[in-house]
């Protein structure tokens, strides 16, 4: 299973979490499943759409964030690109800003510092769901504030 999350992810920490995430899943609502289903094909549904939500989640701005905040440089344009640039750059930064403390604390830690959600839960002396539920929240939020044009 493992193996199977990493060739989606391409991350080896985050596919252990993912795979460890949908056997606990697994464990909690073992009552209600299907005993007629096989678990192996149970588990590779769960953990595929966990990769496929994680990708969402975590791959979609971060290109845009990394560039946003430095980490990368800002793509050579024409004015035009660079003002539109700049105007998205500005956009991200306050939809940032407007976030809850511990929210915004979680989010920069993962999309500018690059650290894993085990990592932040380590740091911040918080659960690892916790994170998830932050992340989550602060790109929901970031989606309602930064719509394309």
């Amino acid at each position: 299973m493992l193996f199977f999350a990493i060739r989606y992810v391409k991350e080896e920490e985050a596919a252990k979490e993912i795979v460890q995430e949908a056997f606990i899943n697994l464990w909690e609502k073992r009552d209600s499943i299907d005993p007629e289903r096989e678990v192996k094909s149970y588990l590779s549904a769960s953990i595929r759409n966990r990769c496929l939500n994680y990708l969402r989640d975590n791959k979609r701005y971060a290109g845009t964030l990394l560039s946003l905040g430095g980490l990368l440089p800002l793509p050579s344009s024409e004015d035009a690109d660079t003002i539109e640039f700049k105007e998205l750059s500005r956009q991200i930064h306050n939809a940032i800003d407007e976030l809850p403390e511990k929210c915004r604390e979680v989010f920069r830690l993962n999309r500018f510092e690059q650290m894993k959600y085990q990592q932040i839960a380590d740091h911040l002396q918080i659960s690892v769901k916790t994170v998830e539920t932050q992340m989550s929240k602060a790109l929901a939020h970031l989606r309602i504030r930064i719509k394309p044009n």
